[in-house]
């Protein structure tokens, strides 16, 4: 896995692509943590949080990136893979920032319609 220091090049590359207006009112930008994150809902500790677009009332508008999360899922890619993958997390995460500033949630419905499926994925293959 390449350090946290190389994959925050990578991510400034990223974040240099996309135009100003995306910004807007993203007032704390875009944070890469060392941590690794599991998803509250994970049931045998497989699902982890890559990325978090936070809405708070404190801190304002912002993303995070989880440094450790990516290194336990794809430690192995080659550095053009983990910049293809890297930038998805953030357009994933950029879209829930304009949903917000829309009034809309089509993604956040499709990410609750995702974990349901993993979770009943995971009761079915406990119960076999």
């Amino acid at each position: 896995m390449v350090s946290i220091e190389e994959v925050q090049v990578m991510l400034d590359e990223i974040v240099g692509e996309f135009p100003p207006e995306l910004f807007k009112d993203l007032n704390g930008g875009i944070l890469l943590l060392p941590q690794v994150k599991l998803h509250k809902k994970s049931i045998e500790d497989d699902l982890y949080v890559l990325g978090e677009y936070r809405n708070e009332r404190i801190s304002g508008r912002y993303i995070v990136v989880y440094y450790g999360s990516l290194n336990k899922l794809y430690a192995n890619l080659s550095r053009k893979r983990l910049k293809f993958k890297l930038r998805s997390i953030i357009k994933h995460e950029f879209t829930h920032h304009l949903e917000s500033l829309a009034g809309e949630r089509h993604l956040e419905i499709e990410d609750e319609r995702q974990l349901s499926e993993y979770i009943r994925r995971k009761k079915d293959n406990n119960n076999i």
